[in-house]
């Protein structure tokens, strides 16, 4: 794709195909774009990805990430494979992700799919609590609804009160089916049981959900991939009519998604006039707000990465005295 293509889409039309741009958009098209920015993308399974996905997000920019709980196969259906993937969370993508520069921290939880076979989930929430108090965890998750069954909602239940004991956020996924019935009930019952609105991030929102969810105070993160059904051509649109302050982008990775989905997106921001302020609280700041409630994240650290990649990196000791 052609340079002149960005320079076009600058002026808002709305014949303008704003998928389009974004999915034609290669590392040459808009580097020059976010040049200087630090981004942060707050859900993305790092499982299906490769180490060159590494590479290629910190040369764009991502300091840090956050990996969520995910649901065990069926033909892995058991405790100790639970473990081992929150292990595997903990251990191998914190020390794969620090090759490259990137923070990795991620958030654990049963998922609302095993929620219902109470056999494994009664086994693991023995366990969930030793997994909070580690390195690295910056929150229960990811949790929620699936099939709005009632096995769903005992465990969704319990998790909230774990969260509200450790004092940790919370990361709710919303489903593809009843989306905005499943949001709604995620958001009351979080009500019910006490927990500040302000400490919980409700995932996958779309168009149906996102008024609910900033009108209540909750934090809205957005999926970004040509398989979600909020789209990369709508999220400029929606961050003007609802602004910066709760919003954020994040690539997922499970489906058909991009890597790279968070600082193409502030690219396409950048494109359509979103201001550089903006951009920052969507794709870097709400992040870290949100998740730096566990205690686990520190600015620090992130100086410490953009100034060894821009190769002034101060002495150890100086930088701890500072």
């Amino acid at each position: 794709m052609r340079n002149e293509l960005l320079v076009e889409s600058v002026l808002p039309k709305e014949e303008n195909d704003q998928g389009k741009v974004y999915n034609e958009m290669q590392w040459n098209d808009y580097k020059h774009l976010i040049a200087g920015m630090t981004f942060f993308d707050p859900y993305i399974h790092m499982d299906s990805l490769s180490s060159i996905d590494y590479q290629k997000m910190s040369e764009a920019g991502v300091v840090a990430i956050i990996e969520p709980s995910f649901r065990i196969e069926p033909s892995m259906i058991g405790l100790s494979a639970h473990k081992d993937s929150n292990s595997g969370l903990g251990r191998w993508e914190r020390f794969r992700s620090s090759q490259f520069g990137i923070r990795h921290y991620c958030t654990v939880g049963l998922n609302s799919k095993d929620a219902n076979n109470e056999k494994l989930a009664e086994h693991v929430m023995a366990v969930l609590p030793l997994y909070l108090r580690k390195e690295g965890v910056v929150g229960v998750g990811d949790i929620g609804f699936e099939d709005q069954t009632k096995a769903e909602e005992k465990y969704f239940r319990l998790q909230l009160e774990l969260a509200k004991k450790n004092k940790m956020p919370v990361q709710i996924r919303t489903p593809h089916r009843d989306k905005k019935i499943a949001t709604q009930r995620s958001m009351d019952i979080c009500n019910e049981h006490g927990i500040d609105s302000f400490m919980v991030i409700i995932d996958h929102n779309n168009e149906e959900t996102i008024k609910s969810v900033i009108d209540k105070g909750f934090w809205a993160s957005f999926t970004i991939n040509s398989s979600a059904k909020i789209g990369n051509e709508r999220i400029v649109e929606l961050i003007r009519q609802y602004g910066s302050e709760k919003m954020m982008v994040n690539s997922n990775h499970h489906g058909i998604s991009d890597s790279m989905a968070v600082p193409k997106t502030a690219a396409l921001m950048k494109i359509n006039g979103i201001s550089d302020k903006d951009i920052k609280k969507v794709t870097y700041q709400n992040a870290i707000d949100a998740f730096g409630q566990s205690g686990q994240i520190y600015l620090g650290d992130f100086q410490e990465i953009k100034d060894k990649r821009n190769g002034v990196l101060k002495p150890k000791m100086e930088h701890q005295n500072a």
